[in-house]
């Protein structure tokens, strides 16, 4: 076989293998003898018929192109190893020339793309000190009452901005109440914007037990067609008013969180200057990583082919979908809430996802440069740390992953901590 290789742009190439000689005629022959064993003949069992009359019933083309099939597979193993070539996808195949003598076949190939690292090693970049400010632990604490706040009778019963209204309360357009305009004793915190524009600001300063019309219009852009735009009159009754009363910063408060270790208001004060040092720092060691790990991949150079971007964005897009069954939707409720396409979502996940195939390709290519990679003893404890996580078996963590995505995945692993060990601190 004579082969030549044309490597073009995004790592895509054309292959072409020449077959000819013994290979060729032993692919045609077995062609014919396959395509002999359907052709029925008069006065003979089907496949029975001599071969002379046989081949009068079949295109030489018919035979030629089986043959193509049947050597193919052959003659790009053969292009590949031949070239050091190295496919990332199942290649298009093409016949360029063919004949009793010789077939070419080109095959569309796109291969793993090159990296051109840049610099890797001893680079320099500054990590952010962590310090935890009173400031931090003030707005913990005013979240943590908030949470824990209750909601009291007003003792006054008069409405303010930030109460809870219980209200009665029924729409009524053009004098005529219309649907999903009542509801009874509903909460309404007053300044949530949760209803019509202008509804809740009329609520304020009325009292328990008084009622009063207020006249709103709803929004051009509402739901329910019959009532965009449309002037509407709502009776309201207040029955009761509520007003959010947080509890004291003390002991009791430190107690009633309930959190391991914590008796009393000082304790709780160093948990939470502790917890919130320990998240800056993550946050500051997360950062530090993406700075680095940036750095590296803008100073190397490589041509991302589109299959691998759209293998990603695929894969990422399935992901979301997954994320979203999870939370109780599927993508076309979020498509409907958000008003954003798939067509859309996937054109933005792809902008990541080219970068998420460079950083791995970059990382790859200094596994490869560095001489990194996983042993035997570090796949099997991957393997083993996977199934405590997901309380399995090992075996069963294996039928669903294959020991190259562990091999591949903790040479990148690999690749990244040569990095920072390598680097200025």
């Amino acid at each position: 076989m004579k082969t030549t290789w044309n490597l073009g742009e995004r790592s895509t190439g054309v292959l072409k293998v020449t077959v000819s000689g013994d290979v060729w005629t032993s692919a045609q022959e077995k062609a014919f003898n396959k395509l002999a064993q359907n052709v029925e003949l008069p006065g003979f069992r089907k496949g029975q018929a001599p071969k002379a009359l046989i081949r009068k019933q079949l295109k030489e083309s018919s035979i030629m192109m089986e043959a193509v099939e049947a050597v193919a597979n052959e003659a790009y193993l053969f292009g590949l190893k031949e070239h050091e070539l190295n496919p990332i996808t199942t290649p298009q195949l093409d016949v360029e020339g063919m004949t009793e003598a010789d077939v070419t076949l080109v095959f569309d190939v796109t291969v793993a793309p090159d990296v051109q690292l840049g610099e890797y090693k001893g680079l320099t970049v500054v990590r952010n000190e962590v310090a935890v400010e009173q400031a931090d632990i003030d707005a913990r604490l005013e979240k943590m009452r908030e949470d824990f706040a209750e909601l009291v009778v007003k003792e006054d019963g008069v409405v303010a901005m930030g109460d809870t209204a219980v209200i009665d309360f029924e729409g009524f357009k053009d004098g005529v109440a219309f649907e999903g305009g009542k509801g009874e004793n509903h909460p309404l915190v007053i300044g949530s914007n949760s209803f019509i524009p202008g509804f809740e600001e009329q609520v304020v300063g009325m009292a328990v037990n008084e009622e009063k019309e207020i006249s709103v219009t709803f929004p051009e852009d509402y739901g329910a067609a019959n009532l965009a735009g449309a002037p509407v009159v709502f009776k309201v009754k207040v029955n009761e008013v509520k007003v959010r009363q947080v509890p004291e910063l003390n002991d009791d408060f430190a107690k009633e969180i309930n959190a391991p270790g914590v008796e009393t208001f000082e304790e709780l004060v160093e948990k939470l200057r502790m917890d919130i040092y320990g998240e800056k720092e993550k946050s500051a060691a997360d950062a530090y990583d993406n700075d680095l790990l940036g750095k590296v991949v803008e100073a190397s150079t490589v041509e991302i082919p589109a299959v691998m971007i759209e293998d990603e964005t695929g894969a990422m897009f399935e992901d979301f979908k997954r994320r979203l069954e999870q939370q109780g939707f599927n993508i076309d409720m979020y498509s409907q809430i958000t008003g954003q396409t798939q067509e859309f979502l996937k054109e933005q996940i792809g902008k990541d996802a080219e970068g998420k195939v460079k950083v791995r390709l970059v990382l790859s290519a200094v596994a490869k440069s560095e001489g990194l990679n996983a042993t035997e003893e570090e796949i099997d404890q991957e393997f083993t740390s996977i199934a405590a996580a997901y309380n399995m078996e090992v075996d069963q963590v294996k039928q669903y992953i294959q020991p190259q995505q562990i091999s591949y995945d903790l040479r990148l692993k690999k690749a990244f901590d040569f990095i920072k060990e390598s680097a200025n601190n």
